[in-house]
C-alpha cells in the first residue's frame, strides 16, 4: 500500500459498547462544556478588569486560549467518532489533528515554565520584578511560547507528511504522530531523531529551568518572613499542581506510544491516553478560579456586586 491508495486512517481503538454510547457522547459533551464555559469565563474576567492587567495574569489569558485550543482540537472530533458506526479519518485531517494536538502540548509546557520564571522574579527579585517584566518583555515571551512550538510542530508533521505509508491501522482514538510514523514504507530515523534532539535540547532546558525557579522560590520560602511564605504558597500551588497533572498526563501518553500496554485493560488505555488533554483544560480554570484570591474578588464583584 503506497501513499495514493492511503486516503483515510482506521482507529481501530474505538469498541462497539451499544447503546451505552450515548451515555458516553452526554458525559463528554457536559465536559467539553464545561472546559469551555469555564476558560472562557477566566479570559473575559482578566480582559475586562484592569487590575488584572498583570504579567501573571497575562501569561493565565494566554494559557486559558490554549486549553480552548487543546480542547476544541479533540472534543469534537470524539463526540463525531462515538456516534459513527465507522471509525475512519481522512489522511489530512489527521495530520491536522495531529498538529492541533502536539501544538497544544508544545505550548502549555512553553506557558508553564514561562509561568515559572515570572513567579521566580516576582518572589525572589521583588525590587527588580516591575522593570525585568514589563509589559514588552510580558508580550515577547507569550508571542515566543506560541510562535517556537508552531515552528517545531510544523518541521516533525513535514517529516511526516512526505512518507509514504504502508497501513492505515491507528490503535487510538484519536490521531497519533508515532502511530503515523510507524506506518511508513521507510524508516522513520529522521523523525526519531527530530524528537529526540528537540526533546533533549529544549524541552530538557525548560525542564530544567522550571526545577530551577522552585529550588530557589523554596529557598525564599523557608528563610523569609511568614508573609512571603503565604504569598508564594498563594500564587505557586496551582501553578506546580497544574505543572505536576501535566507532566503526568504526558508521561502517560508518551508511555503508551514506546511501550506494549496490551495487558492494560482497554478503557484504561483510552482514558489514560486523553487524560493530558481532557484533565488539563478541566483543572486548570478550577485551580487558578478557585486559589488566586484577585480572580475570585473579581468574578464576585462581576456577577453579583460583591466586593
Amino acid at each position: 500500500m503506497n501513499v495514493s491508495q492511503v486516503t483515510h486512517f482506521t482507529l481501530s481503538a474505538y469498541f462497539d459498547i451499544g447503546v451505552l454510547k450515548y451515555l458516553v457522547f452526554l458525559i463528554i459533551m457536559c465536559v467539553y462544556i464545561v472546559i469551555i464555559s469555564s476558560n472562557v469565563l477566566l479570559i473575559v474576567v482578566i480582559c475586562v478588569n484592569r487590575s488584572l492587567h498583570e504579567p501573571m495574569y497575562m501569561f493565565l489569558c494566554s494559557l486559558f486560549v490554549n486549553e480552548l485550543y487543546g480542547s476544541t482540537s479533540l472534543f469534537p472530533f470524539l463526540l463525531v467518532q462515538i456516534l459513527s458506526d465507522v471509525h475512519t479519518v481522512s489522511v489530512p485531517l489527521c495530520f491536522l489533528q495531529i498538529f492541533c494536538i502536539y501544538m497544544y502540548v508544545n505550548v502549555e509546557f512553553y506557558n508553564l515554565a514561562v509561568m515559572s520564571y515570572d513567579r521566580y522574579l516576582a518572589i525572589c527579585h521583588p525590587l527588580h520584578y516591575n522593570t525585568q517584566m514589563s509589559f514588552n518583555m510580558v508580550v515577547k515571551l507569550i508571542v515566543l511560547s506560541w510562535c517556537l512550538p508552531l515552528a517545531v510542530v510544523m518541521v516533525m508533521i513535514s517529516l511526516n507528511v512526505s512518507s509514504k505509508l504502508c497501513g492505515n491501522i491507528i490503535d487510538r482514538v484519536f490521531c497519533n504522530n508515532y502511530y503515523v510514523a510507524v506506518l511508513s514504507c521507510s524508516s522513520a530515523t529522521a523523525s526519531n531523531l527530530y524528537g529526540l534532539v528537540y526533546t533533549f535540547s529544549v524541552l530538557f532546558i525548560l525542564a530544567a529551568l522550571i526545577l530551577y525557579t522552585y529550588v530557589k522560590i523554596l529557598q525564599v520560602c523557608f528563610s523569609g518572613s511568614k508573609e512571603t511564605r503565604q504569598k508564594a504558597i498563594s500564587t505557586c500551588t496551582p501553578h506546580l499542581v497544574s505543572l505536576l497533572n501535566f507532566s503526568f498526563g504526558s508521561f502517560f501518553a508518551v508511555l503508551q506510544s514506546r511501550f506494549d500496554m496490551s495487558r492494560v485493560p482497554n478503557v484504561l488505555r483510552i482514558i489514560l491516553s486523553l487524560y493530558f488533554v481532557t484533565c488539563q483544560p478541566l483543572l486548570n480554570p478550577l485551580l487558578y478560579g478557585l486559589k488566586l484570591s484577585k480572580i475570585q474578588i473579581t468574578c464576585k464583584t462581576l456577577f453579583f456586586g460583591q466586593k
